[in-house]
Formats: structure tokens, C-alpha cells, sequence
């Protein structure tokens, strides 16, 4: 089910889609599935820096497309949520190699964030939230939020 209004954030510098991405960061929970979606460039990657601010997990955030996921422990201090952060870009749509990352134990006790992951992850969780991420040409970032399933009734930070 998606929500009856989709929301929209403008987000005019990378500082933005970063400091959005730590706002959302602090709400996901264990179990959460986030797909973004966009072109290169867009700032998937940027959001997910801030998502694992906002977690307080270990390591530095790089776009996973060589290694296609990553994963981030909880740091000291942190909410003590393990990030996920996998990019499905060159898995081509190929559902056998997403079965094969078994991502679905991962929404067990992790936040699991998918680029590229629109029409090809929505499978793992009916319960999700899709990020539409797009740069327009005066290179303002805009982030469409499309909530499914209990994500409709879920306050986001907007």
C-alpha cells in the first residue's frame, strides 16, 4: 500500500542530502529497508553517509559497486544498529545474486539500505521506504519519499 501523499524534500547542496539522510538515521530501526533510487549522481551515496551518522556505525561509507555490499558495525555510542549498505547496480536485476547476499536475515537485526534497489528489492520487505533521488539541472537535489506498507503510518523527518 503507498501512502496517499508522497513526500518531496528539496535538498540545494550535498551537505543536504547527507544531513537528511542522518534526520532518517535516527528514526530506522532494526528490520527497516530503504531503496534508493536515481541516477548517478543523484546523491545515494551522500544520503547513506548521513543514514550511518544518524545509526553511529564504524567504518567509512564508499558506494559498495566493486564488493556490491557492505556492512557497518555499531560504534561505542552509537544505537547499536548494524548497517547494510548494499548497491544492486551491477547485480543487472539478476534476483538469483540478491537471494545469494540472504539480505532477508540481514532485516532481522539491521537497517538495509539498497542503491539501485527500486524493481529489484521491493521483494525483501513489503514493509519499505523508496527514496527517489534526482539532480536537476540548476544541480538542486530533490528526495521523493514513497513509503509502502507500515512505512504509510510511520512519521518521517520532513
Amino acid at each position: 500500500m503507498v501512502a496517499a501523499s508522497v513526500k518531496t524534500v528539496e535538498l540545494p547542496l550535498v551537505e543536504d542530502t547527507e544531513e537528511f539522510g542522518r534526520k532518517l538515521g535516527e528514526v530506522v530501526r532494526a528490520g527497516d529497508l530503504l531503496l534508493l533510487a536515481g541516477p548517478l549522481g543523484a546523491g545515494k551515496t551522500a544520503f547513506v553517509r548521513g543514514l550511518a551518522r544518524g545509526l553511529g556505525v564504524q567504518g567509512r561509507v564508499s558506494s559498495p559497486t566493486f564488493v556490491v555490499a557492505r556492512v557497518h558495525e555499531p560504534a561505542e555510542g552509537g544505537r547499536g544498529v548494524r548497517l547494510v549498505h548494499v548497491d544492486a547496480y551491477r547485480l543487472g536485476g539478476h534476483l538469483d545474486e540478491l537471494d545469494d547476499l540472504d539480505l532477508d536475515t540481514d532485516l532481522v537485526d539491521a537497517v538495509v539500505a539498497v542503491e539501485w534497489g527500486e524493481g529489484v528489492a521491493e521483494r525483501l520487505n513489503d514493509d519499505h521506504l523508496l527514496i527517489r533521488l534526482e539532480r536537476g539541472t540548476d544541480d538542486v537535489r530533490t528526495a521523493q519519499l514513497i513509503p509502502h506498507g507500515e512505512w504509510t503510518t510511520r512519521p518521517l523527518p520532513v
